[in-house]
This record gives C-alpha cells, structure tokens and sequence, in this order.
C-alpha cells in the first residue's frame, strides 16, 4: 500500500511538473506574440544601471527578441524546468525566483551601457546550475545521477558565461548560473537523522 501511494506522489508531481513547464514556456511564447502584434513589451527588457528600470529585473526573463530567440530557450527550459520541478512545485518557484532576482540583477549591474536585456536563457543557465550541484548538496544519488546526466547532455552551455558575442548576454548567463547554484544552497533539503534506540553502558 505504501508502495503505491509513494508511486502515485511521484505521479502527481510529475505531472504538476510538467503542466508548470508547459504553461510557462506557452506564456513566453503568448507573450512574444503580443510584443511582435504592438511592440509594446520591449520596453520591460533590461537597461543596466538605471534606478527606474530596477522593476524591470524579474520581468526581463519571461520577454525575448524576437521568435527565434524565444525559441531557442523553449525547448531547454522546458527540459531541465521539469527536472527541477519534480522536487516539488514550492521549491522550484523558490529556486527560479532566486535565479531571476539574481540573474537580473547581475545583468543591471555589469551588461554593456544603452543595452536592452531580455530572455529566458539566464533561467536555463541557473537551472542547469541547481541541477548539476543539488544532489550533491542534499546528497542524493538519484539528483547526482541527474545531474551527470544534465552535464552531459548541456555541458556545452557553459561555453555561454563568455563574452565571446558581443549580441548574447554573457552576463546574464553567468550571473544566472551563478544564481542556479547559490539556490541549491539555499533551498538544499536537510538530512533526515534516524533517532537511534538507546545504549546501555
């Protein structure tokens, strides 16, 4: 019995996990639409330095230029947002927040002058930051196991986190992953100790 509840928990947050995913990945995409019928959300991109455009640094990641560039972080975020996620839907919220917040603000803080910043791709570098360093952190061998798996198959992602194209934000890449890792410290889950029966001495 207490096989199939724990079967049907991992069901049940699997699929939490992926409907999260999916409606975010069609929010970005409901959201470039908009901006390309009236061009009225580039605006709410990133401009580093500017007090006023402080407001602007969690909602700089759910906005793109252009359909190409929401495309090429659709199909990552999806992938490694449903890994992440399996660990349960509060927590991730909580691990995505930090990587926005940090990933944004690091962006403010160092992204070339007159720039304007938007994208999801800091939140697929931090994501794949947590994976790669959560399980050994909460010391899980599955959670290592997954993130191998995440190193081997996005390993070449960190080639990102260099300045090496003046029209990619580097940046914000790094200051995401960087935000990816900081959250797995942060949001690490405690070790359960097994109360031991007493000795006699």
């Amino acid at each position: 019995m207490q096989g199939t509840t724990l079967l049907q928990s991992r069901s049940d947050r699997a699929k939490a996990a992926a409907a999260l995913m999916l409606g975010w990945v069609a929010l970005l995409w409901a959201l470039e639409a908009i901006d390309a019928a009236t061009g009225a959300l580039d605006t709410f991109g990133l401009s580093p330095r500017e007090v006023g455009e402080l407001r602007d640094v969690l909602p700089m990641a759910f906005l793109h230029h252009g359909f190409d560039h929401v495309a090429s972080n659709s199909v990552p975020l999806l992938i490694l947002g449903f890994l992440a996620a399996l660990s349960g839907v509060r927590r991730f919220v909580a691990v995505a927040f930090t990587i926005m917040l940090v990933g944004g603000l690091g962006v403010w803080l160092t992204a070339p002058d007159h720039s304007n910043t938007a994208g999801a791709s800091g939140v697929v570098f931090g994501l794949f930051g947590y994976l790669l360093v959560r399980g050994f952190i909460d010391r899980k061998p599955v959670d290592i196991a997954v993130g191998v798996a995440v190193a081997a198959i996005y390993g070449s992602l960190l080639w990102g986190v260099l300045p090496t194209n003046p029209a990619i934000s580097w940046q914000g890449h790094l200051f995401g992953l960087m935000g990816g890792v900081l959250a797995a410290f942060l949001f690490r889950r405690r070790a359960q100790r097994r109360s031991l029966p007493p000795l006699n001495g």
